[in-house]
């Protein structure tokens, strides 16, 4: 009987340790979301991007890196479309690009490459890179901002606030 409760007390141990594990490792995998400081987020950013059949260069004073867990970023930012036809300018602003499954403004956005673009509407539009729309959501707009930049990230209690200028969506890892 003695050797069963040895038996029984190292199995609960050894589950316990196990279980203690396991929630450490979700908890870094679900980290505080972290805004890269501009110099560390200029390493990431690319200097250009494809969209819709055109390439236009990155303007990367506006652009924003968001680490949202360990090997983790949203990466976004402002592009020069002076080149791009009236049709296409007019709804795209720059990319988004995601190394993993997000949340964005309550919807499920897939890993990849996206074209962006905040409507008149009220709306941050995402587009897949023909420039076909593939989601678009309701933004907020942060009456309390002091200065708005055309684009930027800040941290928020329930994600990372996605900004052009004063209206924002949130981006929250999945």
């Amino acid at each position: 009987m003695i050797f069963k409760r040895q038996n029984l007390v190292s199995f609960l141990m050894l589950f316990a340790l196990l279980f203690a594990a396991s929630a450490a490792v979700k908890a870094q995998e679900k980290a505080a979301p972290e805004i890269l400081a501009e110099t560390a987020a200029a390493r990431i950013v690319p200097t250009s991007f494809y969209f819709a059949g055109q390439s236009a260069p990155t303007q990367v004073r506006n652009s924003a890196v968001a680490r949202l867990g360990k090997d983790r970023h949203v990466i976004a930012g402002m592009v020069d479309t002076s080149g791009y036809s009236t049709e296409i300018s007019d709804k795209y602003e720059g990319f988004f690009i995601t190394d993993s499954p997000i949340v964005i403004g309550g919807k499920e956005l897939a890993t990849g490459a996206y074209g962006f673009g905040f409507s008149s509407a009220g709306k941050l539009r995402i587009f897949d890179l023909s420039g076909a729309e593939i989601m678009s959501v309701e933004t907020a707009n942060d009456k309390e901002m002091k200065r708005p930049r055309p684009l930027m990230m800040s941290i928020a209690a329930d994600g990372v606030r996605f900004y052009k200028g004063k209206n924002y969506a949130i981006i929250a890892a999945k």
